[in-house]
């Protein structure tokens, strides 16, 4: 799978390593992981939508360990309990997301990829709240619950 812009890196052992990149609007604001994404999926949960002013939005998660912030550092959002949403704090765009139930994991808005045509989405979580007026027509799992209530279902597929 491709994700973003990819670069090339070195690795202390001297294998390549890819490198995906990603930024804001005003471009001030950047990130970039190592590796591959551990999934992506669609969310069409409220707090997702409103937070994007979107109907769905495209998601991907990477290990914190892999990921960081380049440029300037982005404003947080504590948006519910234990839950931050990061965002440009020039141009607030969406940037990324954490939470304490998903600890270790920076999940990233794929609007936000340097080439965010490259997002390869796998699955759609939190189904039963899609808007009645969207129209999707892909094949892909979907599933009613969040993240958290898919794990166990994602991890047998992969298995």
């Amino acid at each position: 799978m491709t994700h973003g812009h990819r670069k090339r890196g070195r690795r202390k052992n001297g294998n390549q390593e890819m490198t995906t990149t990603g930024h804001c609007l005003c471009t001030k604001t950047r990130w970039e992981f190592s590796g591959s994404p551990t999934w992506s999926c669609y969310c069409h949960c409220d707090n997702c939508r409103r937070n994007c002013a979107a109907p769905v939005v495209g998601w991907m998660g990477v290990p914190l360990a892999a990921f960081r912030w380049t440029g300037d550092a982005p404003r947080t959002f504590q948006s519910s309990q234990g839950v931050f949403r990061h965002f440009c704090a020039d141009c607030g765009s969406p940037m990324g997301f954490e939470a304490e139930h998903y600890s270790g994991d920076m999940q990233l808005y794929a609007a936000s990829l340097a080439d965010p045509g490259a997002f390869a989405p796998e699955f759609h979580v939190n189904y039963k709240s899609k808007l009645p007026w969207l129209t999707l027509a892909d094949e892909l799992p979907k599933y009613d619950g969040t993240l958290l209530h898919v794990s166990t279902s994602l991890n047998d597929q992969r298995a």
